[in-house]
């Protein structure tokens, strides 16, 4: 997950590209053998989820999803499921 502040010249589409290729870059540069290890050799899927503050996206909204992130809280309020729970 990523939370920023982009100027809005800019779409968000082309930020998320712009962050996707870049962490992939850095990743196999430090990693160089996870390449062959994942499917097709790409680090991302193609497409991807923006969300944006307004509507019914509050700041308080992303503010408590980042605090819950990771906390036994949120995994119980999400329901997580392992790949060994199918």
């Amino acid at each position: 997950m990523f939370l920023l502040v982009q100027h809005r010249d800019h779409a968000p589409s082309m930020v998320m590209q712009i962050i996707k290729s870049i962490t992939a870059k850095t990743i196999f540069k430090k990693y160089p053998g996870i390449k062959k290890q994942l499917w097709g050799g790409e680090l991302w899927s193609d497409g991807g989820y923006i969300g944006t503050v307004g509507d019914w996206v509050t700041a308080d909204i992303i503010k408590t999803y980042v605090e819950k992130q990771g906390s036994k809280e949120e995994k119980e309020e999400y329901g997580q499921m392992k790949l060994l729970d199918f």
